[in-house]
């Protein structure tokens, strides 16, 4: 493998598609939820849980984006970098994740998961489990990332050789795929279903993404080419991958559940992969053509984070109105009220980020004087 030193991009890398990517599809992810609890047909649901299916790719999409950008970014980072990253880190996630949750739980109540709080100590344990809204228990798992993220800048210092990477690879993929038998046997199927539903947003569930985004950047000098001579048997195994998952899923039979496509299968964790695979080779070649859309997709990432954390907000509040017109047009209900909720949430990110940095701005200056 061949390791290239880091340089600095003005425009869009991989780590902003993955980012761009998966915010768009996962607000999709959110309407269909929505459309699906007004229990539609049965026809509708099916095209709903097929739908779910090919967008469920989110969140391992994420962590590898951010792990390949950072690492872009601050490879080789010594200890003495991270109060200087965490200070980034606590305006571009933590802050937005302190005040939307805080949205969610004093105005948006009902939106609560499990047990909705009752005292302080339980609206403390809605605010950290990531329980205030049904999304909010990705940034829960994301941000002990960001505090675990010195380990893995010497894990990445340390993955030098060939020998070694492809060590640590093996021992990631067969401890990966004993987390996630037991998993299967113990919590999705088992008797710890609810007692033990936290274990979805332990940053070990999405490990394996963050360390191959990580890499990914380390090591593009060999992974694009390989990529990009492979690329079109990635999509003949991502096609068979997605029938491979709606065969399993259509298996739960009617009701269709959503919860019956989790993350953590050994089917989804290859579907992820292999779409991970797909928008690394189409990033690469928009790079390399120089693409009009490469801004684009860098703001749009800059953004996406907190447009994510918006959402559901949106979605709820275009749902009376969007429901009501278009209650017996599920094609036009789920289409419209994606397209406002993604304009919205975008529209806000931006919008909260630009008042704050009015804001702040002369309190800056006075500081300065």
């Amino acid at each position: 493998m061949t390791l290239i030193q880091p340089t600095n991009t003005p425009t869009a890398d991989i780590g902003d598609f993955m980012k761009v990517a998966a915010c768009t599809a996962v607000i999709l992810q959110t309407v269909l939820a929505l459309v699906l609890s007004t229990q539609p047909s049965l026809q509708v649901q099916r095209g709903i849980g097929l739908t779910y299916n090919v967008v469920k790719f989110t969140a391992p999409a994420f962590i590898f984006g951010i792990f390949y950008t950072t690492n872009r970014q601050t490879y080789p980072s010594q200890l003495t970098a991270y109060p200087q990253y965490l200070r980034q880190q606590w305006s571009a996630l933590f802050f937005p994740t302190i005040g939307w949750t805080l949205v969610y739980l004093l105005a948006m109540p009902n939106l609560q998961q499990h047990r909705p709080y009752h005292d302080a100590l339980s609206f403390s344990w809605q605010f950290i489990t990531g329980n205030a809204a049904p999304h909010l228990w990705y940034n829960t798992m994301m941000l002990q990332f960001i505090i675990l993220m010195p380990l893995f800048w010497y894990m990445f210092r340390q993955l030098t050789r060939p020998r070694l990477i492809w060590l640590t690879l093996s021992l990631l993929t067969v401890s990966y795929l004993a987390w996630l038998a037991w998993y299967d046997v113990a919590v999705w199927h088992g008797p710890q279903a609810h007692t033990w539903y936290l274990l979805d947003r332990l940053f070990i569930s999405f490990l394996p993404y963050a360390i191959l985004g990580g890499l990914t950047w380390q090591y593009r000098a060999t992974v694009m080419p390989w990529l990009q001579h492979w690329h079109w048997w990635l999509v003949g195994a991502y096609l068979l991958s997605l029938i491979g998952i709606n065969w399993e899923f259509a298996q739960f039979g009617t009701p269709v559940k959503l919860s019956n496509a989790p993350y953590y299968q050994p089917s989804m964790t290859l579907y992820a992969l292999l779409v991970i695979g797909l928008i690394a080779w189409f990033a690469m070649y928009q790079i390399q053509h120089q693409a009009a859309s490469l801004p684009v997709i860098h703001w749009l990432a800059t953004y996406a984070y907190r447009a994510y954390l918006a959402n559901v907000f949106w979605l709820y509040v275009f749902w009376s109105w969007t429901a009501s017109i278009f209650n017996q047009q599920p094609v036009w209900l789920i289409s419209l009220t994606y397209l406002l909720t993604w304009l919205a949430s975008f529209a806000t990110a931006f919008g909260l980020h630009w008042g704050w940095s009015l804001l702040k701005r002369p309190l800056e200056n006075s500081h300065k004087q």
